[in-house]
Parts: C-alpha cells; sequence; structure tokens
C-alpha cells in the first residue's frame, strides 16, 4: 500500500481527524540511516506524527520541525514536514540497543526517558511558532496529545505505530490524530473516550490490512464520519550540493584553510537523509575566495 494521509472530520465537524499508513516513508529512514529497531520505532511515530502535523499547515511555504532532545540512549530525534505530505528526519544515536520493555515491545521510552518535546511552525512570519512540553512516558503518541492539550489548547487523541518484521524491516507503520473543536457537546467527548478506551493498536489495525480510511471508520464511524481528501505521504529531503557548500562557506576562512592545509578531500553527511558529498581541495579554495 502506498503512503498517505486522509483528512476528515466527524459529529457535524465538532472532531476532525487525520491518518496515515506510512511504511514506506519508514522503511526508507530505516534504510538511509541504518537504525536499530527501537531507534527505527521511535523515528518511525515521529515520522508519521509530523507527517500528519504538516497536513494541518495551510501555506504551501509552511514547515513544522517536532524535535525531541532527551536523556535517554537515542539522545534525540529531529523530523521536518510541510504541508505537502514530504517528511524526513534522523536519530542522534541510531545504533541505540534495548531489551525489550514490560509488555515484549520495542522500549522507546527506555530509548527516549525524560526530556523535551519542542514543536516549530514555519508560517513566514517574522517569527516562527515554538511550542514546548516535557516527555511525560517516551513513547511519543502520550506526549504528542499532552502537548496538544497543554500547548495548543486542543483536547486530542494521538496513535502511533511502528511494526517491525524479524529481519529487522519495517512491517507496518501509520497513525492517526483526533482532535476535538472548541464547540463540541459533552455527550460527544463522552462517547468519543468510551471509543478510545476500546480500540486496539494502530498497527494491530494496519496488520489487518486496514487503510487509513477504514482505520478512521473504525474509530468514528458511529460520529458520522466524513472523508474529505488524501494526499500522497513520502520521505523527501531537499539536501542539495549547492546547500551543503553554503553551510561549508559559513564556517568560516579560518576552518576552511585549516581544510585546504589537510590536502585531503573531505565528506560531508546530511543529518536528514545520509546523503554524502564530496569536496576536493580545488572546491574548499574557491569556496575561501567565494567567503571574502
Amino acid at each position: 500500500m502506498k503512503d498517505y494521509i486522509v483528512r476528515a472530520t466527524a459529529a457535524d465537524d465538532q472532531i476532525r481527524a487525520f491518518a496515515i499508513t506510512s511504511r514506506g516513508l519508514v522503511e526508507e529512514a530505516r534504510t538511509r540511516h541504518n537504525t536499530s529497531p527501537v531507534a527505527t520505532a521511535a523515528l518511525g511515530r515521529l515520522l508519521s506524527a509530523g507527517a500528519m502535523m504538516g497536513a494541518m499547515m495551510k501555506g504551501d511555504q509552511d514547515l513544522l520541525t517536532l524535535q525531541i532532545k532527551c536523556s535517554g540512549p537515542i539522545q534525540g530525534l529531529t523530523v521536518t514536514a510541510d504541508a505537502k505530505g514530504n517528511v524526513k528526519g534522523f536519530v542522534e544515536n541510531p545504533e541505540v540497543m534495548l531489551p525489550p520493555n514490560s509488555k515484549g515491545k520495542l522500549d522507546v521510552g527506555g530509548a527516549l526517558d525524560l526530556g523535551i518535546l519542542t514543536v516549530i511552525k514555519d508560517m513566514g512570519l517574522k517569527e516562527p511558532y515554538s511550542g514546548q512540553t516535557e516527555l511525560k512516558t517516551g513513547e511519543i503518541a502520550e506526549d504528542l496529545t499532552y502537548y496538544f492539550a497543554n500547548s495548543e489548547q486542543v483536547p486530542s487523541s494521538v496513535g502511533l505505530g511502528v511494526l517491525m518484521d524479524k529481519d529487522n524491516t519495517v512491517r507496518q507503520a501509520g497513525g492517526f490524530i483526533i482532535q476535538l473543536m472548541p464547540f463540541v457537546e459533552d455527550g460527544v467527548v463522552d462517547k468519543l473516550e468510551q471509543k478510545l478506551n476500546s480500540i486496539d493498536s494502530v498497527t494491530s489495525y494496519l496488520d489487518r490490512g486496514f487503510t487509513p480510511e477504514q482505520l478512521l471508520t473504525e474509530i468514528l464511524g458511529e460520529f458520522g464520519l466524513e472523508i474529505h481528501d488524501k494526499m500522497d505521504a513520502q520521505f523527501h529531503c531537499n539536501c542539495s550540493r549547492e546547500r551543503v557548500e553554503k553551510a561549508l562557506i559559513s564556517v568560516g576562512r579560518k576552518n576552511l584553510n585549516e581544510m585546504v592545509q589537510d590536502g585531503k578531500p573531505i565528506e560531508v553527511k546530511c543529518h536528514f537523509c545520509n546523503t554524502p558529498y564530496t569536496f576536493d581541495v580545488e572546491d574548499l579554495k574557491n569556496m575561501i575566495k567565494r567567503s571574502k
């Protein structure tokens, strides 16, 4: 199944909802960064959430960044998404290995431990919007639920999941975000809470072949669900040799001169997609000329 996001409403627009299937883009991230299973699960959850939150933005140039700084062995994660279903990300320690948690699952909470989640929305204004919250569980879905309620004052339920195969490739990945509008009736809230308490994990539905539409129907079908549109989602990085050159020039002439004196080519890898860019001594000398 191709990766895509659906947008929907329910209960006469008192509820808005998003769902994604993201196995392909999470597998691409795993391949690019050679992540361990627990790092794949953590990054895959954040990529899925980032893609859906990107789809919430209105402008074509709007950018969303999710950044986690944490005390656990994974050290941190960063994901960036736009409003068109493009998402990219990386983990600070892609090789982190941990035993399963008490439920026999990949211990994402243990990999993250304590920390801070920062959400940055760059919508072309003078200053980007930035909201922060403490990690409550490190399980990412619960932390985003807490973020929406406390930083954006939007009561939400976030479900995210990544299921790995025995060969450590990604078997299933996806999630949902369900949000209550300010004018929601108390009866709708109570009924939705009961429903959310009764559903299975995201990956259990995906592994049974559920589409994003069917996932939302399972949760919101009795609320008069209306699917409005869908968009493709993909791992996409906009890095280029020119962008990396600009970054190198920004380190200053002194550092560039030291690289030239070493007399060896340098290789710079993009954080987000791990693509390598090589610059020889002549390239570095040209950068010094351009930095005057």
